[in-house]
């Protein structure tokens, strides 16, 4: 295991990009690889996940080209090309890449298993299974839901309208994939809108769309055309800097290129509401994606009851947002965010566990937390192998009272590698323990 120590740091100064976007990095590989013709993709997320998941389409007979660092070439084989794989098709940490895989491969005519490592192999996928299963997929898989997938081919798949018990792209993509392959016309509704990387991209290679704020509609039977792809710098990893900053007295950063999908942006909308300073310059647009630069000054932050209508949007950023709560002035309340509690650990437990020995005051709901803002100390805490966690902890060094260490550290690399390193060039005190 790798742990990290995590110092007080001075004021946070400089202009960062912050690698691509994950999410879109593993749309961008999967749909290229259906798409007939090549498909040259910049800014490519060059993590553990996003390679597993370049890796298991190699693996079913597409050639993936990396002929410099954050691009990847795809030469696409259609939506009937992909080949059985020879072994068991590994996701390593990648619920997003598990997930879609499982409506892609559902519509296949070979039988596949989707694995991962012990962290995924934890996670339930009962949500994606029972709505495949409804349009005409059989999935295997261990008791409660768990992974390993075992998916059978050669199955006929019926387009179905589905409303979605919770919020989840993931499991929204997932269905629409499946859909690709389904006879007649897949409709999803959701319960809130969550984030629409796969609509848009669908549209950018051609598939015909329809898709609003809470629903999405498809049919089957069409095909898809090869179209190049940039990838905008990660909102997620860009969320990291922009509470550090914020918290750290006389900080000023510039994260340039962060992808700023409405759809994904709610710890904007949340941090703004306790007071922080963010300015959105340069807007545009990036291979149908909304991109901007981000402009973030220290400011003090209060405590605020996290409107519901943002928690969807901002589900990856919650970590984060606990950390600035606890630098915050008064209470912080977040409810309706249950899905914390299946992500790579159960991020409510650890985030709470980390804070409380930080000397932060947190009560657990089923679905949130109240966090009383103070002031952290030096502690040793766990992020339980997950990433988010790991990385939030490293923002609470630089404003404790003395070093954090941050136990099991490893997995920061299959969503933000460089880190480290990242981090130090703004002023960070973060090292290898």
């Amino acid at each position: 295991m790798t742990d990290w120590i995590s110092a007080p740091a001075g004021p946070l100064r400089g202009e960062l990009r912050v690698p691509g976007d994950k999410s879109i990095s593993h749309r961008a590989i999967m749909l290229a690889a259906l798409a007939a013709g090549t498909t040259r993709i910049k800014g490519f997320l060059e993590g553990e996940d996003t390679i597993a998941t370049a890796r298991a389409f190699a693996g079913m007979g597409v050639r993936i080209e990396a002929l410099q660092s954050s691009e990847r070439i795809v030469h696409g084989v259609g939506l009937y090309g992909l080949h059985e794989p020879d072994a068991a098709v590994d996701c390593g940490n990648a619920g997003t890449g598990l997930r879609l895989l499982a409506g892609l491969l559902a519509g296949q005519q070979f039988d596949s298993t989707l694995t991962g490592d012990e962290s995924l192999s934890r996670r339930p996928m009962r949500r994606v299974i029972d709505p495949l299963a409804r349009m005409g997929a059989k999935i295997y898989a261990r008791e409660g839901g768990l992974p390993p997938l075992q998916i059978c081919g050669k199955r006929t798949l019926c387009g179905i309208d589905y409303a979605l018990p919770v919020a989840s792209a993931q499991v929204k993509s997932a269905i629409l994939l499946a859909g690709l392959y389904a006879r007649g016309e897949t409709f999803v509704h959701e319960p809130h809108p969550t984030r629409d990387y796969t609509e848009r991209m669908l549209s950018a290679f051609g598939w015909p769309m329809e898709f609003g704020a809470g629903w999405a509609k498809l049919s089957g039977g069409h095909r898809m055309r090869a179209t190049d792809i940039v990838v905008p710098a990660d909102f997620s990893s860009a969320a990291f800097f922009l509470v550090a900053a914020t918290v750290v007295p006389d900080s000023e950063l510039l994260l340039r290129d962060v992808g700023v999908n409405p759809r994904r942006t709610g710890l904007l909308h949340v941090l703004r509401a306790m007071g922080a300073d963010i300015r959105a310059t340069n807007a545009r647009e990036s291979g149908g994606e909304p991109v901007a630069d981000l402009i973030v000054r220290h400011a003090p932050l209060h405590g605020i009851d996290v409107p519901i209508e943002h928690v969807a949007d901002m589900i990856d950023e919650f970590p984060i947002l606990f950390i600035a709560a606890a630098a915050a002035q008064g209470s912080t309340r977040v409810l309706g965010a249950a899905e914390l509690r299946v992500k790579e650990s159960d991020r409510i437990a650890v985030m709470a566990q980390g804070l409380r020995a930080l000397g932060i005051d947190v009560a657990e709901t089923p679905d949130g937390a109240v966090i009383e803002g103070g002031e952290l100390t030096r502690a040793e805490v766990d992020s339980a192998g997950d990433h988010r966690c790991a990385m939030s902890f490293a923002v609470a060094g630089v404003i404790a009272r003395g070093p954090v260490r941050i136990r099991d550290c490893a997995n920061v690399a299959t969503s933000f590698p460089g880190f480290v390193e990242l981090a130090n060039t703004c002023g960070f005190g973060l090292d290898l323990a």
